[in-house]
């Protein structure tokens, strides 16, 4: 039995020939027999098949196209994993859609097929073409997935842009509380600093005071025992001190303090007192005691005359006698001893200094 061929691209009526046998068109290949109505009944798109050429490519560019979109999105990359991408290159297909039975007579196909399509190319708008994060480039249809795939990013960064300023805000944090701290270390070691030196110079103050209480009041003690203490003679030479050792004394040392002076030059009493004793002495020649109010005894010796008598109460400055060089005396002086109220010959030198009197 014959078939009708398929239109050709010249416009000429369809010839029959017998069965198995196929006709050209110019230098078109053979074609097939196309039942529409199977798949059209179906919209998918990216699966009507127009016909087939030697090498297995489809003829319209806009199935082709659609085909290539039904692609991308289930692969979800245009191009071969490493591999360069290759571009694709689409035959002039405008005379075989010539061929090809009227689109608009076939339901669900003549939205996918125009006869626009030879002359504007096929219509792609809705697709949109992405990159991967594998930095292959991905096809997708406008708005859905592009938008969330942006809105994810947008959220993703967003996210770790608040780590990171929380993480800088935690830092910054520790660092000023670290700051402060060692500020607060430095103050209160700088304040207990101040303090010790502060109690220091208070310390030291005191004790500078008190050494200038203590200071002022000797003296003034002293003024006040020089008022009632005098020196036994007005002028004279110190010619022997206490505790000077020799062999012209019998206990082997100085028991006094030496004032050397000429003969009648007069002896005062150095403080207010009774005459304990008065006369002459051995050794010691024309001797006076005087004993004062706590029992100390002043001993004036080697005196040329005595101008007291025992029980006669004396007060400073009177006098008592004159200088000579009666009994053990090797010239002109007054012998001068201080012996406590327990009996104990002490350095008349000392002795003088601390009622105020300056030898």
């Amino acid at each position: 039995m014959a078939t009708p061929a398929s239109r050709g691209t010249t416009g000429h009526e369809p010839a029959y020939f017998p069965d198995g046998e196929t006709a050209f068109g110019h230098d078109e290949g053979p074609w097939e027999e196309w039942n529409p109505t199977e798949e059209s009944v179906r919209p998918v798109r990216g699966r009507h098949r127009v016909g087939k050429q030697r090498g297995g490519f489809a003829r319209s560019s806009t199935v082709l196209g659609v085909g290539v979109i039904a692609a991308v999105g289930a692969g979800g990359i245009a191009t071969a994993k490493d591999r360069p991408p290759v571009p694709i290159s689409l035959p002039d297909l405008s005379g075989v859609t010539e061929s090809l039975p009227d689109a608009e007579s076939l339901p669900g196909v003549g939205s996918l097929i125009s006869d626009d399509s030879a002359d504007a190319g096929d219509d792609f708008s809705g697709v949109t073409q992405a990159t991967a994060a594998s930095g292959a480039p991905v096809a997708q249809l406008d708005g859905e997935p592009q938008a969330a795939s942006a809105d994810a990013g947008e959220a993703l960064r967003s996210r770790i842009m608040q780590q990171a300023e929380s993480k800088q805000e935690e830092a910054a944090a520790a660092e000023q509380a670290a700051a402060a701290d060692a500020a607060a270390k430095a103050a209160a070691e700088e304040a207990e600093k101040q303090q010790t030196e502060a109690e220091r110079e208070a310390a030291e103050a005191k004790r500078k005071a008190e050494e200038e209480a203590k200071r002022k009041a000797e003296a003034e003690r002293l003024a006040k025992l020089a008022r009632s203490f005098t020196a036994p003679l007005a002028s004279y030479t110190i010619s022997t001190v206490f505790g000077q050792a020799g062999s012209m004394w019998s206990s082997g040392y100085h028991t006094g303090l030496d004032f050397a002076a000429p003969t009648g030059t007069p002896i005062k009493s150095i403080h207010s007192g009774t005459v304990k004793e008065a006369g002459w002495s051995g050794s010691y020649g024309y001797r006076t005691v005087i004993e004062l109010d706590d029992g100390t005894e002043l001993a004036y010796n080697h005196q040329s005359s005595m101008s007291v008598s025992v029980g006669q109460e004396v007060k400073t400055g009177d006098v008592i006698g004159r200088v000579g060089s009666t009994g053990n005396s090797t010239g002109p002086h007054l012998h001068f001893e201080v012996k406590t109220a327990g009996g104990e010959l002490i350095d008349p030198s000392a002795w003088l200094r601390s009622k105020g009197v300056s030898i």
